[in-house]
C-alpha cells in the first residue's frame, strides 16, 4: 500500500501529526509520502516570524525537492495564491508520479482538499480528510448567529459548500476531538456518517515517564541548570507566549505562590509577546524553544504541566511523561483530563492558584502521573493511532488485495519489551 500525506507545512522539529504518523505507518510496512509546501508553521499568523523564527525555519525546504525522513518520503512543491489562501503547485503532477492507493489531507476544508478531490477521479485513489479545528479557535462555534447573518452566509459560502464538495469524494474525516467534529459537520460540510474521532497522538519512545535511576539523574541535572531544587514544584508551559494561550496566567499564579512562601517555580519554553511579562514574575523561568526529541526531558523535570487558555497537543506529551494537567473548564477535550489533571474556572487567577494547591501533595501528583502516562501509552500513542488509520485504509480498499497488511498489523501489535518507558 502507497500512502500520501497531504500537509500545508512541516518542521523537523515540532511533534506533530505530519511528523510522527508517517513515522509509524511506516514501521507496519506502508510506502508513505509526504507532500507538503516551503512554508513556516504558522506562516499565517502575523507574529509567526518574531515567535518561531530561528527555531522552525523553512529554507531548507527547496520546492521541487525530495529526501527521506524516518522512513518517509517527503516532497515539497512550490505553492501559489489563490483568492487569498495558498494551494500546491503541480499536486496532481505530483500525485500521478506517486501514484497512491490513498490520500490523507490533514484539513476538510481549503485549496488542498478540494485539489485532492478533484483529482481523485483522475487517479483512483481513496481520500481521507480531517478537521483539528477546535470549537475555542473558530469564532462561530461559541455564539449563535442565525443562518442569514453575515458571518453564517460567508461561512457557507467559502466553508460549508467547498466542504461539503469535497465530503463527496471522502471516505472518512479523521476529526480529532469532539468538538471538532461538531465543527466539521456544522460549519465545514462534512457528512456526518464520514466523521470519525480520532485523536493525535503521542510519540511514546520521546515522551515516557521516569522508570530508572538514569532518568532521574538527568532530570536532577536539568533542574539544576534551570535554578530549581528538586524540593521545589516546578510547573511547565509549552508553546507560543501570545495574548491567545496567555502563559502569563500562569506566571502570575507562580508568583503569587511563591510570594507567599509556597515552593512553586514556572518552567515556560517557547516565545512570544508575553515573554518579558512572564520573566519578570518571581519563581518564573523562560526558555527558548527545543526541539520536539529533546522536549521530554523537560517536562521528566517538572511536575505539573499547565496550559490556561486553548488546547494543546503538548497536553498530550506532558501526560505520557507521567505529569498531571491543569487546563481551563472550558477545554473542549476532556478525555486529555480524565483521570489525570484538574481544571480551574477559566482565566481566573485565583482559581488557578487553588488547582495548583491541590497538586501540592506528590502522592496526588504522582497518581495521577502513572494513570496518565498509562492512558496515553494505551490509547493516545501514535503506534495505535497508525494502526487504527491502517485498518480504515485497508477497509476502503479491499482485504483482499491488502493480506499482507493484515500480518503487519498483526506483528506490530504485539507488545515490545524492548521499548523504553512505553
Amino acid at each position: 500500500m502507497r500512502v500520501a500525506l497531504l500537509s500545508e507545512v512541516f518542521a523537523k522539529n515540532m511533534g506533530y501529526l505530519e511528523n510522527f504518523l508517517p513515522k509509524y505507518l511506516v514501521r507496519l510496512g506502508i510506502d508513505v509520502h509526504v507532500v507538503t509546501m516551503g512554508l513556516p508553521p504558522y506562516y499565517h499568523l502575523r507574529e509567526s516570524h518574531a515567535t518561531y523564527g530561528g527555531f522552525a525555519d523553512c529554507a531548507w525546504l527547496s520546492p521541487g525537492s525530495v529526501e527521506k525522513i524516518e522512513g518517509f518520503t517527503l516532497h515539497v512543491l512550490p505553492h501559489q495564491r489563490a483568492l487569498g489562501y495558498v494551494r500546491m503547485a503541480g499536486l496532481t503532477e505530483k500525485l500521478r508520479s506517486i501514484r497512491p492507493d490513498i490520500v490523507q489531507t490533514t484539513a476538510a476544508i481549503g485549496w488542498i482538499p478540494l485539489q485532492a478531490a478533484a483529482a481523485k477521479p483522475l487517479l483512483g485513489y481513496k481520500l481521507f480528510t480531517g478537521n483539528h479545528f477546535h470549537a475555542s479557535v473558530f469564532p462561530l462555534a461559541q455564539r449563535q448567529r442565525p443562518l442569514w447573518s453575515k458571518e453564517r452566509l460567508g461561512c457557507t459560502l467559502t466553508r460549508t459548500l467547498p466542504g461539503w464538495l469535497v465530503s463527496l469524494f471522502t471516505e472518512k474525516c479523521y476529526a480529532i476531538t469532539a468538538d471538532c467534529a461538531d465543527v466539521a459537520t456544522r460549519f465545514f460540510g462534512v457528512q456526518k456518517s464520514k466523521i470519525v474521532v480520532c485523536p493525535l497522538g503521542v510519540d511514546t519512545e520521546l515522551f515516557f515517564p521516569i522508570s530508572n535511576e538514569e532518568d532521574h539523574q538527568v532530570r536532577l541535572s536539568r533542574r539544576e541548570r534551570l535554578g530549581f531544587s528538586e524540593s521545589e514544584i516546578v510547573c511547565i508551559y509549552t508553546g507560543r507566549f501570545s495574548e491567545d494561550k496567555n502563559p502569563l496566567l500562569l506566571a502570575k499564579a507562580v508568583a503569587h505562590l511563591a510570594g507567599n512562601g509556597a515552593p512553586y517555580r514556572g518552567m515556560f519554553l517557547g516565545n512570544g509577546a508575553q515573554t518579558e511579562a512572564i520573566q519578570s514574575c518571581a519563581g518564573c523561568v523562560t526558555h527558548p524553544f527545543v526541539p520536539v526529541q529533546q522536549l521530554g526531558d523537560y517536562y521528566r523535570a517538572s511536575d505539573i504541566g499547565v496550559w490556561p487558555t486553548q488546547e494543546s497537543t503538548s497536553m498530550l506529551d506532558a501526560a505520557a511523561c507521567g505529569l498531571p494537567v491543569v487546563a481551563n473548564n472550558t477545554m473542549t477535550a476532556p478525555e486529555r483530563l480524565e483521570g489525570n489533571g484538574i481544571t480551574y474556572r477559566l482565566n481566573d487567577l485565583t482559581d488557578l492558584v487553588r488547582a495548583l494547591l491541590e497538586l501540592r501533595d506528590p502522592r496526588i501528583r504522582e497518581r495521577l502521573g502513572s494513570f496518565g502516562a498509562q492512558k496515553m501509552a494505551s490509547q493516545f500513542s501514535w503506534e495505535a493511532i497508525a494502526r487504527r488509520r491502517l485498518q480504515d485504509y485497508e477497509s476502503s480498499l479491499g482485504s483482499i488485495k491488502y493480506e499482507v497488511v493484515a500480518r503487519n498489523l498483526h506483528v506490530a501489535s504485539k507488545p515490545n519489551t524492548e521499548s523504553h518507558g512505553g
